[in-house]
């Protein structure tokens, strides 16, 4: 069962860092979302996915 979590939670990242690359921002901005997003785990996926997806190009403007 554990595996089975880890690996959505491999699989969300990825694809979280794939959208972090296609965004419109900086390389800065792009490695510093990514490490944050797969630092902090299934807290950063949920983070991205709910709220910071949207928001990303603000920030790095």
């Amino acid at each position: 069962m554990s595996s089975i979590i880890y690996f959505i939670g491999l699989v969300l990242a990825v694809l979280a860092v794939i959208d972090i690359c296609k965004k419109p921002i900086s390389i800065v901005g792009k490695i510093i979302c990514s490490v944050i997003v797969l630092a902090t785990s299934w807290i950063g996926l949920i983070v991205y996915y709910l709220w910071a997806k949207n928001h990303i190009t603000d920030w790095f403007k």
